[in-house]
């Protein structure tokens, strides 16, 4: 296992992480066997955004005893609030559930304090100006955390933290679907190899991010590295074609300011799928060579969150609506996280007017106004 440097944190972080989401999902044995197992290769860090008391206890029993070689991210706002998941700026149910966290983990400390889920520039404000950025600071003082993070999907909002010089360090999603943008009117173009060099095939706003990132010594660990599990599949992948777990966290680890990639992990093969990656050839590891093989009609009908789809009358964050509504389509349930980013949206499917002023400007021929619908029937 290699290690790289978190940032301005300083902490050494393995390349391979554990995204502890789908946890919650085995028993008591099933999560000490692929935690222990994760700890037997190397792997030292990993996220605990998850409120639900069952599975805290069931990482907390697995890491004790073996606490110190544990990078642990512990959210800031995620609560356990009737017997469910709930996103919360409440200082009371934070400081509750965040106490919680260190009893369940028999613990006195968390590494990276996450300030949890901010999608929204208007929240990133308020909660930076007010007294959670103050209660997070409180913690670090105390030498409760010893780093501040925070946790987005939105590049806007990740910027803001990255030049605010308040935030050490973000959890984002990075993966090639939701980096890609199609600034040419030929489709063949992003299907040469050049085009993968440098930011060449990297929204301007994301490839902006991770400069800024690496520049301000802001360290990056990444979620949602497969996709959700769609890039996997060449049914579900927008470019018509499967890239491997070893391909994806290449992607990942190649972008600037990134130290690690945070993978789910259902079972010790998965682990091993994940692993594979530090002793893999340049050619297992080449994901630029088989998305150019991709049909040339792969985004056809594929949002690929470019955002040429804005703005939107009504407000909608289209991009984003689509990626929640592509990564709930991905499971039989809805994972919480993924329902309550939707819920907490300022804008969502509901809200559609059906204009298709943004399917006009859409250069995949995606039908937004449908997928507005089904976003609502998906997550009503």
């Amino acid at each position: 296992m290699r290690y790289r440097t978190l940032g301005k944190t300083g902490l050494k972080v393995s390349e391979i992480g554990l995204g502890g989401e789908w946890l919650e999902r085995h028993d008591t044995e099933e999560v000490r066997k692929i935690i222990r197992y994760c700890s037997e290769k190397g792997i030292n860090i990993l996220d605990c955004w998850m409120s639900n008391p069952k599975v805290r206890s069931d990482i907390g029993n697995a890491i004790r005893g073996s606490r110190d070689r544990w990078i642990i991210q512990g959210h800031l706002g995620s609560t356990w609030r009737n017997g469910q998941y709930e996103k919360s700026r409440d200082l009371g149910n934070v400081e509750e559930a965040f106490t919680d966290l260190l009893e369940r983990f028999h613990t006195d400390y968390i590494d990276l304090g996450m300030i949890h889920f901010v999608d929204e520039t208007k929240e990133f404000h308020q909660l930076m100006d007010g007294e959670f950025f103050e209660y997070a600071e409180k913690l670090r003082e105390k030498g409760t955390i010893r780093h501040i993070g925070m946790s987005t999907h939105n590049p806007q909002v990740a910027r803001l933290a990255a030049e605010s010089g308040k935030i050490e360090m973000l959890l984002f999603s990075v993966n090639p679907a939701f980096d890609m943008l199609p600034a040419s009117e030929d489709l063949n173009d992003y299907f040469k190899e050049e085009y993968y060099r440098g930011t060449g095939g990297i929204t301007p706003e994301r490839a902006e991010l991770y400069r800024i990132c690496e520049e301000n010594n802001v360290g990056i660990t990444v979620m949602k590295g497969y996709g959700g599990g769609r890039l996997l599949d060449a049914g579900t992948s927008p470019f018509k074609v499967a890239l491997t777990p070893v391909q994806c966290i290449h992607y990942a680890l190649t972008r600037p300011a990134v130290a690690s990639v945070l993978t789910g992990f259902d079972s010790v093969a998965h682990v091993d799928a994940a692993i594979a990656y530090e002793t893999a050839s340049d050619e297992e590891k080449d994901y630029a060579t088989v998305l150019a093989r991709a049909p040339l009609h792969a985004y056809s009908g594929q949002c690929t969150y470019c955002g040429h789809c804005a703005p939107c009358p009504a407000g909608i964050d289209i991009a984003m609506v689509n990626k929640l509504c592509d990564l709930a389509s991905m499971h039989e349930e809805i994972p919480a996280t993924v329902r309550a980013h939707y819920r907490n949206l300022s804008a969502n499917g509901a809200d559609c007017t059906g204009c298709r002023s943004c399917e006009r400007r859409c250069p995949f021929g995606v039908r937004v106004s449908e997928k507005m619908k089904l976003a609502e029937r998906l997550f009503s």
